[in-house]
């Protein structure tokens, strides 16, 4: 059996919490990937990753996006200088792995989307929960009508890293400055949530939204959000995503006129009232995600309606997120502007 196509990655920029674990999957890896190069506007933290990479440190932005030796890139800046980064790297014409939030206004995924047009390669980003193996199987049930007409959904995303106070590392610290990361909990954590929303059922056409600070441990932005999302399919949706969860499962539920989806533990079942006991819920395949889509992509084993089905996933996702802050501003239903 011949061997893979090498997959050389570069690292622009290691501030994201997980550029380290990236970083150690990869060196890990024995399928040919590698980190080819690590680039760092903070250099000493640069340095430090491309050690743990045993790769070397680039100085010069515009020299890694040049180097022929290069077949992707992941950025792991903070959210704010996403869009910066991406202005220079897709001219390079190589999949890229942008940590999410993609970007953090509906205005720059407009200009995001642009520059993919301008420059058609793979774009994605860090987000994982449609592609695991269980939630890619309740897609496809979604797909088949399983469920019947879905009316209502939910979706809890959080930790409890607030109280574990796990943005005091000087290197984390951005996460809870909301110019450079475009908000606290909700942006972090919750922008999963919106993109599994999303991937799974459309568009969304407005929202409704809390989100605020209970803790006081990082008072510059907020530790907890709740939001209703109404599609354009009629569903009604609600995200809970927080830095302060103590106890509970994340996961999925889904209201259906046929029937409905839960967890039982950590496990999914599937089932309604009066029909049976709960069955559970059968797994699909995983499908790449993180790292191993980057790779994917560079091996072209991801098709071209895949990839743009999950990019505007990615960019509709950023206009969600806008108009749930929007909402908080103003108490009442916000409207999404793509």
């Amino acid at each position: 059996m011949p061997s893979p196509k090498p997959a050389r990655l570069a690292f622009v920029s290691t501030a994201h919490i997980h550029a380290k674990p990236f970083i150690e999957w990869t060196a890990a890896a024995t399928d040919g990937r590698s980190v080819q190069a690590v680039w760092d506007d903070v250099p000493e933290r640069g340095r430090r990753h491309a050690s743990l990479a045993g790769a070397r440190f680039e100085p010069d932005l515009d020299a890694l996006v040049r180097d022929p030796a290069v077949d992707g890139f992941v950025i792991c800046a903070e959210n704010t200088r996403h869009l910066s980064l991406l202005r220079k790297v897709l001219t390079a014409g190589k999949p890229v792995l942008c940590e999410k939030p993609l970007v953090t206004t509906a205005a720059e995924a407009r200009e995001v989307a642009a520059l993919v047009r301008a420059n058609p390669v793979p774009l994605f980003c860090g987000y994982f929960l449609p592609f695991s193996a269980e939630l890619g199987a309740v897609g496809a049930m979604l797909m088949k009508g399983d469920f019947g007409l879905v009316t209502r959904i939910r979706i809890r995303n959080s930790h409890g890293g607030a109280y574990a106070r796990l943005f005091d590392a000087p290197d984390l610290r951005w996460f809870t400055e909301p110019a450079l990361s475009g908000g606290g909990a909700f942006m972090d954590v919750g922008a999963h949530a919106v993109h599994l929303a999303r991937t799974l059922f459309g568009p969304v056409t407005e929202v409704w939204a809390e989100i605020g600070n209970h803790t006081g441990i990082y008072p510059a932005c907020d530790d907890y959000g709740i939001a209703h999302l109404r599609f354009a399919s009629g569903v009604l949706g609600t995200i809970e995503a927080s830095w302060t969860q103590t106890g509970g499962e994340n996961g999925l539920e889904i209201i259906g006129a046929e029937k409905s989806l839960w967890q039982v533990g950590r496990d999914y079942v599937t089932g309604r009232h009066g029909q049976g006991d709960p069955q559970p819920l059968v797994p699909g395949a995983n499908r790449p995600a993180q790292i191993d889509r980057l790779v994917a992509a560079i091996r072209g084993e991801l098709t071209p309606a895949e990839l743009q089905s999950d990019l505007t996933a990615c960019l509709d996702a950023v206009a969600i997120m806008e108009a749930c802050y929007a909402s908080v501003r103003t108490g009442r239903w916000t409207q999404v502007k793509r």
